[in-house]
C-alpha cells in the first residue's frame, strides 16, 4: 500500500514529541512492506501539499501535524481516503494563534472555534485517530462523530534492558514551560532527592533559579541516548496540569524502558497509570517526599509489568495491525 504522511517537521525541538511519533510510524509501515512518502515543506499556512500528493498517488493520505508548512482547506479537494491523527491540544494544523492553545483549554479552544464542524480537515477526514482516551473524549465532546473517531495509541520501539538504579535519581522529560507543571514541581522538590530534568523551554532560567541543588538540568538529549539511560532511573515524574488532555510520548518511552511513572492528580496521565498499573498517582497538595518514598518502595516491583504493558498496548506490531486494518477498510470503500 502507498501511504502519504503529511507532516510539518517544524514542531518545537525536544525529546520525543510529535516528530518522533510520526517518524516511528513511517518506519514501522516501511518495515511492514508499505511504501511511505513524507510530504513536508516550508511556505506558510497557505501552502498546499496537493501537488506532491497527486504526483505520489497514494492509496491513503494520513495527516499529522500541519503548521507551519500547510493550511487545512486543501483537504476538501482531496478525493481519496484521508486519515487525520489528533496529536496535539488543538485540531490538526497546530495553530497557536489563540491564548487558549494550551492543553488544559483544548475544549474551550474548540468551542470558541465552533468545534470540529468549522475545521475543514476534520470535516473531510474519513477517520480521525485519537492516540489516547482523554483525547478521544475531548473530540467527541467537541462534536466529532463517534463513527469517524478511532482510538489507536502511538507506539515506540522497545528499549534494551540496562542496569536499574544506575543514576539513583528521578527523571523529568519534557518542555520547560508553564503548561507542563514543571515550575510547580520544582518549587516543591525536596532537597534530599535527586532529579534530572531533560529538555529545554522558555522557563529554563526561572526553573534553574527555583530548583534546589539536587536538581540537574541536562538540556535536550539525543533520543537514542535518552532512551538508553531511562532504565537507570528510579522513575519518571510527570506533573502535568489539571485539565491537560494528552498523554505525552515520554510515558510510552518510559514503559518501553521498564520505568514506572509518578503522576499527579488532575492531568491526563493518571488515568493511564491507574488503568494500566504502571506507577503511582499523588494529589497535588500531598507531601511530595512521602509520595516519592512510597513510589520508591513500589516501583522496583513494576518494571517488568511496565515492559509487558508496552508490548501489549504500545508495541510496533500492535500499532501496525491497527492502522493497517483502518487503511484497508477505507481503501475497500
Amino acid at each position: 500500500m502507498r501511504v502519504a504522511f503529511v507532516h510539518s517537521l517544524s514542531v518545537p525541538a525536544g525529546p520525543g514529541g510529535v516528530d518522533a511519533a510520526v517518524l516511528d510510524q513511517a518506519a514501522a509501515l516501511d518495515r511492514a512492506g508499505h511504501e511511505v512518502r513524507l510530504v513536508t515543506g516550508a511556505g506558510g499556512y497557505a501552502r498546499s501539499p496537493l501537488g506532491a500528493l497527486h504526483a505520489f498517488a497514494p492509496d491513503v493520505v494520513h495527516v499529522h501535524h500541519l503548521a507551519p508548512d500547510f493550511g487545512r482547506s486543501w483537504a476538501t479537494e482531496w478525493t481519496g481516503p484521508l486519515v487525520a491523527t489528533l496529536h496535539g491540544p488543538c485540531p490538526p494544523g497546530g495553530e497557536r494563534r489563540s491564548g487558549l492553545w494550551q492543553g488544559r483549554h483544548r475544549d474551550v479552544w474548540l468551542a470558541a472555534r465552533g468545534g470540529v464542524r468549522r475545521d475543514p480537515l476534520l470535516r473531510r477526514a474519513d477517520r480521525a485517530v485519537a492516540p489516547s482516551e482523554p483525547s478521544r473524549d475531548t473530540y467527541l465532546a467537541a462534536g466529532m462523530p463517534r463513527e469517524r473517531l478511532e482510538l489507536i495509541p502511538h507506539h515506540v520501539p522497545a528499549v534494551r534492558r540496562g542496569d536499574t538504579r544506575e543514576h539513583g535519581a528521578w527523571v523529568y522529560v519534557g518542555r520547560l514551560a508553564p503548561e507542563t507543571g514543571l515550575p510547580e514541581l520544582l518549587r516543591r522538590w525536596p532537597a534530599g532527592s535527586r532529579l534530572d530534568v531533560v529538555g529545554a523551554g522558555p522557563l529554563e532560567r526561572w526553573c534553574r533559579a527555583a530548583a534546589p541543588p539536587s536538581v540537574r538540568f541536562l538540556g535536550v538529549r539525543e533520543r537514542g541516548a535518552l532512551r538508553r539511560s531511562l532504565p537507570g532511573y528510579r522513575g519518571l515524574v510527570l506533573p502535568g496540569l489539571p485539565g491537560d488532555g494528552g498523554v505525552p510520548l515520554v510515558y510510552l518511552e518510559a514503559l518501553a524502558a521498564g520505568l514506572p511513572v509518578l503522576a499527579f492528580e488532575g492531568a491526563a496521565v493518571p488515568r493511564a497509570v491507574r488503568a494500566e498499573g504502571t506507577g503511582t498517582v499523588t494529589d497535588r497538595d500531598a507531601s511530595l517526599p512521602a509520595a516519592l518514598a512510597a513510589a520508591d518502595r513500589i516501583f522496583p516491583t513494576l518494571r517488568e509489568h511496565c515492559r509487558s504493558v508496552h508490548a501489549k498496548r504500545y508495541g510496533e506490531a500492535v500499532w501496525v495491525e491497527r492502522i493497517e486494518g483502518l487503511y484497508a477498510e477505507l481503501v475497500r470503500r
